[in-house]
């Protein structure tokens, strides 16, 4: 019998059995994270890569942690739902600690304070307030987000737009199709100094804090990820990224 044809089969399974062995990143050296990133300053696109506050502090956060960081693009929308459904483990998008998604999910320590905040026209002398917000005024704000239902809670005669994408809200005001736009405070600033057609009112609407969710079987990631967000602290890296993004050391 030719030596080499039996040598074949066995050298095919040896390799098959090599590739089966070898090293590979493990799961729990993986840490997939969704992100919607439309929201500058806190996630978006910029030359073809993800960047922003949030984004640079998750890579910070899993390199302390020894995790390679995978992300997920997602509509703001799918974020909660696709964390249940296991399509990632963690939920980065500037994502406010309300009750009611603490009600399905659990939240790391907040990273930063916010809060909803209202960009009008310039030369709209009409809204200075946000008790301004009366009937016969168009809000848009993004679906899925705090904005939609505190607007409705809060200011039921506003007609309220709701739209897919931040970037379609100030669209929509720039061009005059709406009164007012609801957002986070953080957007509604870097937007403002972007188009000079915009203000953002000085009265927030609320004062949130933001963090990352996680599903609520996870506590062990929690723990880590809270562990590494303190080393950040002490250690002056969180200080020097929210200098980079907002200009300022304070929270």
């Amino acid at each position: 019998m030719n030596a080499s044809k039996l040598l074949s089969p066995i050298a095919a399974v040896f390799a098959l059995l090599t590739m089966i062995c070898m090293p590979v990143q493990a799961a729990d050296e993986v840490m997939r994270v969704g992100t919607d990133a439309t929201f500058p300053p806190m996630e978006f696109i910029k030359d073809g890569q993800r960047t922003g506050f949030d984004v640079e502090l998750i890579e910070a956060l899993g390199k302390l942690m020894g995790k390679k960081v995978e992300w997920v693009d997602i509509g703001f929308k799918g974020l909660i739902p696709g964390l249940i459904s296991n399509r990632f483990d963690v939920a980065a998008s500037a994502i406010y600690m309300t009750d009611e998604r603490r009600q399905v999910v659990n939240f790391t320590d907040s990273y930063y304070r916010g809060g909803l905040a209202v960009l009008v026209l310039k030369d709209d002398t009409t809204i200075n307030k946000p008790a301004d917000l009366v009937a016969g005024k168009k809000v848009t704000a993004q679906v899925g987000t705090k904005s939609i239902e505190f607007l409705k809670n809060h200011y039921p005669a506003v007609q309220v737009v709701e739209v897919e994408k931040n970037q379609a809200m100030f669209d929509l005001l720039t061009i005059g199709r709406v009164n007012a736009a609801v957002t986070g405070r953080p957007a509604a600033v870097e937007y403002a100094k972007s188009e000079p057609r915009v203000r953002v009112l000085d009265e927030g609407l609320t004062t949130e804090l933001y963090g990352f969710a996680i599903r609520k079987k996870d506590t062990e990631l929690a723990q880590q990820m809270n562990q590494a967000l303190q080393t950040l602290r002490n250690n002056g890296e969180y200080a020097a990224l929210t200098l980079k993004w907002f200009g300022t050391t304070k929270e």
